[in-house]
């Protein structure tokens, strides 16, 4: 009856979204009066596993094998299926990360069962699994159970708390071995590319997002641009030295709406909304963002939102807390300076 939480790592580290992880499998297995098991599969798996006890695993189990080293789906589903098969938990638990989704959807498909994906909360109620996830860009709320022995559940990103660790640690760890063989493995990872000094939009506690009237820049282009390419140098502008600025004051990231991802002004990778990421910041500030359905559906769960635009019927205006009726570059520099006097002061 233990609840499993898996305990995603990258360069031998827990990734700091799987304690959010913990913590929701460990207020499911209080109400189910059972033990929290911690999966840590990882060749630093012993000094991750101790953290895991430290924010309130009681047993963890391993696998240390060279063949963890990266991730792959073929020998991280084999294991987990396989200690599933083997313990019959009553849920495993994990993020709804890119990895955390595939994973625990192969496991679920290679035991036959149930799985609740991207929940924002999760009770017990007459010995039933309930899970709540939005539903039609975050207007409706949808529950969800399983009639399975083992539910599989990803949870959402902040939406639950991540618990402090203390000193205190009544963890047992117990060895696992990996399968399938490591000739098995039918794919090879050869490096990771990765972008120093950002800041992940799915981990971000404050984005700071701009839209189609990041185009509105006064700056002027080079003369040899006009057109579209004029519109897209001045977002682009905008975004380095307007945006970025009150990001670095916050510490914050920065994201963007499909419309200023689809006009060329800023990376795919930057995207929140239906099509992008789904994000659930302490605070996010969107500016020149209309706010369609789609971009809503993508941070709607943020717990403050701020909204800076010129129109004042913009649709975003009804979902923020707070709204500022203007032009962002005007009101952006401003707040800029006033963050930076307020923090220095």
């Amino acid at each position: 009856m233990s609840v499993f939480v898996w305990i995603e790592t990258f360069a031998g580290r827990a990734i700091p979204s799987s304690w959010e992880a913990l913590s929701a499998a460990k207020n499911l297995a209080e109400a189910i009066d059972t033990n929290l098991t911690a999966l840590v599969f990882d060749v630093e798996a012993a000094s991750i596993a101790a953290e895991a006890g430290r924010r309130g695993a009681t047993l963890a189990l391993v696998c240390a094998d060279d063949s963890l080293r990266e991730y792959r789906l073929e020998t991280f589903a084999a294991l987990l299926s396989e200690l599933v098969k083997e313990h019959g938990p009553v849920a495993v638990v994990s993020v709804a990360t890119n990895r955390g989704r595939e994973l625990l959807a192969s496991a679920a498909g290679d035991t036959e069962s149930g799985l609740i994906s991207d929940v924002i909360d999760l009770r017990l109620e007459e010995g039933k699994i309930i899970g709540t996830r939005p539903a039609y860009a975050g207007k409706v709320l949808m529950e969800l159970t399983s009639n399975t022995a083992t539910t599989f559940i990803t949870i959402r990103g902040r939406a639950f708390p991540a618990p402090l660790p203390n000193d205190e640690s009544a963890l047992v760890i117990e060895e696992v071995a990996p399968i399938p063989a490591p000739a098995a493995i039918q794919t090879e990872v050869l490096d990771f590319a990765s972008e120093a000094g950002k800041v992940n939009l799915s981990d971000a506690a404050i984005i700071v997002s701009g839209g189609r009237g990041m185009a509105n820049n006064p700056a002027v282009p080079p003369a040899d641009l006009s057109g579209d390419e004029a519109n897209i140098w001045k977002a682009k502008d905008g975004y380095a030295n307007t945006l970025t600025p009150l990001a670095e004051v916050l510490g914050a990231a920065i994201g963007a709406s499909r419309a200023a991802v689809d006009a060329g002004y800023i990376p795919y990778e930057h995207q929140v909304g239906q099509t992008g990421k789904v994000v659930s910041p302490d605070l996010y500030i969107a500016c020149g963002i209309s706010g369609a359905i789609q971009h809503q559906a993508g941070m709607r769960n943020s717990k403050i939102i701020v909204a800076i635009n010129k129109d004042s019927e913009a649709p975003i205006f009804k979902l923020a807390r707070y709204g500022i009726v203007g032009d962002l570059y005007d009101v952006v520099p401003a707040l800029t300076n006033a963050l930076n006097k307020r923090l220095k002061s």
